[in-house]
């Protein structure tokens, strides 16, 4: 990926590359997540190391809607005229969007909508089922879209990406919230069975 924010799109169709690299991305991310989880029980999957921290249980909840409603932003941008004026906003570069959503020394708190707390799905399996299907439908997208992703800019409170980006900020989210995952599953008092 080039290391500069990207310019004015000229061929409006991805590259190979970039095509390769989403859909290697949302791939490797998709399996992150099922990898995580698998083998885990109920009381594994509930424990919460404190009152304010989430469970794995509640990470996954808030991957599958934040999959959903992600998506969902992607393609309203979409159905939106290009408006590659804006991309003088864009402020980072793929890998640096990447790199500053799964970073997780940064806190930064949720939507409300994507709480644990609110999210649509009952149970795991509910919220495993749902990440499953809305990454699948994803990956087919961004290896068959002939849509005009890096002129699709939105600005949004949480910053200006082109639409391209925002898919990658969707994998990068699933990255981080992993990550959140594994340290659940490191701490000291996490049930070993």
């Amino acid at each position: 990926m080039p290391a500069t924010v990207p310019a004015l799109a000229k061929d409006t169709v991805l590259t190979p590359h970039e095509r390769e690299y989403a859909t290697r991305f949302l791939q490797e991310t998709g399996t992150g997540v099922f990898n995580a989880v698998k083998g885990l029980n109920d009381i594994q999957l509930s424990y919460k190391p404190a009152m304010d921290k989430w469970s794995v249980e509640e990470c996954v909840k808030h991957i599958a809607a934040a999959e959903r409603e992600l998506w969902v932003m992607v393609e309203q941008s979409l159905q939106q005229p290009a408006n590659p004026d804006k991309r003088t906003a864009l402020t980072f570069t793929d890998e640096a969007l990447i790199a500053a959503v799964e970073d997780r020394s940064h806190k930064s708190k949720t939507f409300a909508a994507l709480e644990p707390a609110n999210s649509p799905y009952k149970t795991m399996t509910e919220a495993l089922s749902s990440f499953k299907e809305n990454r699948e439908k994803l990956i087919t997208f961004i290896n068959s879209t002939q849509k005009d992703l890096r002129n699709h800019v939105s600005v949004l409170p949480m910053g200006t990406y082109d639409a391209y980006q925002f898919i990658l900020l969707i994998s990068a989210h699933t990255s981080r919230h992993t990550k959140q995952i594994e340290e659940v599953k490191a701490n000291t008092n996490f049930p070993k069975n």
